[in-house]
């Protein structure tokens, strides 16, 4: 972010520019490779939609997470909690109007029918796409400086007060004004630090420690989760903390003004708000 105005002496309305030219394409073209990489990952999920913990996972063992079917009702189960989802996940309604059996429908998945060998191709080749965006985008972002300023949270953003109150804040909808509107609070802090060094490397080298080249060269990428299925297991929940910030970070960028955001986030320019 690149700050132009006064902050004393503005009251909003002005124009600032906003975001950088390699956040935004970045922004951009991460939202559409995660999009087609956990449509894709679906896709192979369906192919055998139960997760495990430790090294080996088969129909006979017992498995943490399973989506199916029971007597012709889609249900979810995790752990011993088991969760009616007939219409969702499961069973669903195929695109010919069939009953399909199969953990997620047809609409969430690349492709919408059943081939496991395309989804791997699709997952795959976006794969290469993310790990290499992301890591030009680290790169490019420490010379800049723009993990310094605007992601590196401050000894006094620490304080249990200070994160409470942008809590509340957030909990009441109620968003800053002036150039306030410009800089990052201590959530979005975080949230952007728990993607960019949590949530994304932990996705990409799990997924490197399924595929079968690098798990029979490099064993100790799965080993150091406590096995192959055990990195499938936070592969996939990584996967979906990603769709959860998406979602939360979609449902903010609505409530506080959806124009003036994505604007911002296609030329850069952004009009504060009073």
């Amino acid at each position: 972010m690149n700050e132009a105005v006064d902050p004393l002496a503005s009251e909003g309305g002005e124009r600032v520019h906003r975001h950088r030219l390699s956040t935004r394409l970045w922004h951009w073209l991460n939202a559409v490779t995660l999009a087609l990489m956990l449509m894709s990952g679906l896709t192979i999920f369906n192919a055998h939609p139960r997760l495990y913990w430790g090294e080996y996972g088969a129909n006979f063992d017992k498995a943490w997470l399973e989506i199916g079917a029971v007597r012709g009702e889609g249900v979810l189960r995790v752990g011993q909690v088991t969760i009616r989802t007939t219409g969702l996940l499961g069973v669903s309604q195929g695109a010919d109007g069939a009953e399909r059996h199969k953990a997620f429908p047809h609409w969430a998945t690349i492709p919408s029918y059943y081939d496991l060998a395309i989804g791997r191709r699709w997952h795959l080749a976006f794969a290469w796409v993310l790990s290499l965006s992301l890591a030009l985008y680290l790169l490019w972002s420490l010379v800049n400086g723009h993990l310094r300023r605007d992601i590196h949270i401050s000894r006094r953003e620490w304080r249990p007060a200070h994160v409470w109150r942008d809590v509340k804040a957030h909990a009441r909808l109620r968003f800053p004004t002036g150039v306030a509107a410009t800089r990052y609070n201590v959530l979005q802090k975080l949230a952007y630090a728990g993607v960019l060094f949590g949530l994304l490397p932990l996705v990409i080298v799990t997924g490197l420690g399924m595929a079968p080249g690098i798990d029979a060269a490099w064993p100790w990428v799965t080993e150091i989760w406590g096995g192959r299925q055990s990195a499938r297991s936070l592969h996939f929940l990584a996967a979906f903390g990603l769709l959860g910030f998406f979602v939360i970070h979609l449902a903010m960028v609505l409530l506080s003004g959806p124009f003036n955001q994505v604007r911002a986030m296609i030329t850069g320019w952004y009009r504060l708000p009073r």
